[in-house]
């Protein structure tokens, strides 16, 4: 009998701390959800677009044109990462790129719309503009990723031209490297190989876009969080969006911008969304005052924040009170 009475005990017990569980899940949802309401319901402060890096000023402009006059985001991300793109002193992204080891430019990029429609390239050589191929194989292709000889290949068939992107400056900067052939990228100089851009538009629809050449003196064939979504990059039009800049592996390793994204969803904020990116990534490495990684998000109302490990990393804004350069905030 007493056996009996600890069952029945033991039960009833078990029931209410489901029940307490359940009730506790319950709420925590309840209030992202009203996080997520409150977020919709507030003013919303576009249009707007944010970029990576001080290179971010001068192709924020260029998708304010669009912005500004209604245009849609999607239009204003990839017209404004095509200005560093084609700007041979910015040696991380695009033409003037670093080459890789065996002095080839190679180049990455991602782009995504309100949609979750989304195009990609890796490893596209001769081509000045990846941003804009990216967005062909997600408006004309049933693909998300062209690599390689393939990416070129449909590059051609949309038109565009072959081309030397290997400056005079990056090649001499590749035959410095060749005499040592060290491999250890200096933070803030050749790991800030991005421009990542995220727009929302007067229609209140996000997009992003990501672009770059990649780490310098990488090995031949190295792809990193740049053209991969929800890495480097990923929009959510109901929640925000994220992109990414740093050692891109790390990234990848943690999906870092879907991650962003998803701490946005639980109703944090996008400065605290990064941080607690940043900080989980931090944890895992360990030594990670050897690395940098930096996350930069815009959400629905138009609200941007940027978290990153080294101090150094800086962001772009452009809307209608005009263009700033901004500090993130650093674990360091």
């Amino acid at each position: 009998m007493t056996s009996k009475r600890n069952f029945l005990k033991m039960s009833v017990l078990g029931t209410s701390l489901l029940g307490i569980t359940a009730l506790f899940s319950e709420t925590r949802a309840h209030s992202a959800v009203s996080k997520r309401r409150a977020l919709t319901t507030k003013r919303t402060n576009k249009p707007i677009v944010v970029s990576t890096w001080n290179h971010g000023l001068a192709a924020n402009q260029v998708a304010w044109q669009i912005l500004s006059k209604g245009g849609k985001a999607i239009d204003a991300v990839e017209q404004g990462v095509r200005v560093p793109e084609a700007d041979p002193s910015v040696m991380t992204v695009g033409y003037g790129g670093y080459p890789d080891r065996e002095g080839k430019v190679t180049l990455d990029a991602c782009i995504m719309d309100e949609n979750q429609n989304c195009g990609s390239v890796a490893f596209l050589q001769h081509i000045k503009h990846p941003i804009s191929v990216a967005r062909l194989v997600m408006d004309k292709t049933p693909h998300v990723m062209l690599v390689g000889e393939g990416a070129l290949e449909f590059a051609k068939s949309q038109g565009f031209k072959e081309q030397n992107l290997l400056t005079d400056k990056a090649k001499s900067a590749w035959q410095d490297w060749l005499k040592e052939s060290k491999y250890s990228p200096v933070i803030n100089v050749e790991n800030h190989d991005t421009i990542g851009m995220l727009a929302l538009d007067s229609n209140g629809d996000l997009s992003g876009a990501c672009t770059t050449s990649g780490a310098a003196f990488k090995m031949s064939g190295r792809v990193g969080d740049s053209p991969l979504i929800g890495a480097g990059l990923y929009v959510d039009n109901e929640i925000g969006a994220a992109t990414a800049t740093g050692m891109g592996e790390l990234m990848i390793k943690t999906v870092g911008c879907h991650l962003v994204v998803e701490m946005m969803r639980q109703g944090l904020n996008p400065e605290q969304a990064c941080k607690a990116a940043v900080e989980r990534i931090a944890k895992k490495l360990g030594d990670y005052k050897q690395f940098q990684v930096g996350f930069l998000a815009l959400n629905k109302a138009g609200e941007y924040g940027s978290y990153c490990i080294q101090s150094g990393f800086n962001y772009a804004v452009t809307d209608k009170s005009g263009s700033e350069l901004k500090d993130a905030k650093s674990i360091l």
